[in-house]
């Protein structure tokens, strides 16, 4: 059962969804005829876990909150008419139209593991971004760090918290501390459905772990795809912002790279000739 917030006003609750990539519906009183709980325009909002803001309350809240949980996920709109008195049980006696507004929420969550100069650097970066960032540090001293940014505390041993992370999840991989650096790396590989996987550090650094992720029997396949160094090599430089700015660049770039293959997946390249669009290599070798 959704917990009710009526404290918090709709277009604050929306906005707060919005940057988590909760998916949500706004539920709006389109249209009012007699007596009715509330107004034209009145708004709620209704996520998976919270409803915030208020119809009204009573049978009409209850039926609309049923209809907007199983929306909850979709793009889809549509508009419902309740006359109140016979079919809701309500002694108002008017009628009322809801508009449903589903918004979708964010389809990429990106994990990023680690919270120094770069870390801290990179998440607001990525928070701009159409996704869901998930943030952590084992580290507990963050009280400098703004509410909207700071990570989520780890153990010292993050292995936990890549398990509990959605499929397809995309990691990137920048710890204080090389061990937890391979742990996550090791972890991200063994679930088999990460989306991406990118780590800071040097190719001497790579070319180790490597030799360790082949000694525990991780082939090679399994860990081909890994980005290390991470960021673009055409965003040369080592200071903080130069490093974030290359790996939001790759991540960027990739995220595109993902969204049109999805769309040309099984597409004749022969029909996308014709009409002369033109892809990039590595997106369409996805399809061999």
């Amino acid at each position: 059962m959704t917990r009710l917030n009526t404290h918090t006003h709709w277009a604050d609750a929306a906005q707060a969804l919005e940057t988590r990539g909760d998916a949500y519906v706004i539920v709006t009183v389109l249209g009012t005829k007699g007596s009715t709980p509330r107004a034209t325009t009145t708004k709620m909002v209704i996520s998976k876990d919270d409803r915030f803001g208020t119809i009204g309350g009573g049978h009409l809240e209850h039926r609309a909150s049923h209809i907007a949980a199983e929306m909850i996920g979709s793009d889809d709109q549509r508009i419902e008419y309740f006359p109140l008195g016979p079919s809701l049980g309500q002694c108002c006696g008017g009628s009322a139209s809801l508009l449903f507004e589903s918004f979708a929420g964010a389809k990429l969550n990106i994990a990023l593991f680690g919270a120094g100069h770069v870390g801290r650097t990179l998440a607001p970066l990525l928070k701009q971004m159409p996704c869901r960032l998930h943030w952590f540090d084992s580290r507990e001293d963050f009280e400098d760090a703004h509410d909207e940014y700071t990570p989520i505390h780890c153990s010292e041993d993050p292995t936990d918290a890549v398990k509990a992370l959605p499929a397809g999840t995309w990691f990137i991989i920048m710890t204080h501390n090389h061990q937890q650096d391979y742990a996550i790396l090791r972890a991200a590989l063994q679930r088999g459905d990460a989306g991406y996987i990118g780590m800071i550090g040097s190719t001497t650094k790579w070319r180790r772990f490597c030799m360790r992720l082949e000694h525990e029997d991780i082939t090679a396949d399994a860990y081909a795809g890994v980005h290390c160094p991470i960021g673009l090599q055409q965003v040369p430089g080592k200071e903080p912002v130069e490093v974030a700015v290359s790996v939001a660049a790759q991540i960027i770039q990739r995220y595109h790279q993902h969204n049109l293959h999805s769309q040309v997946k099984g597409v004749d390249r022969r029909s996308l000739k014709a009409l002369g669009v033109t892809l990039q290599h590595n997106v369409l070798a996805q399809d061999d």
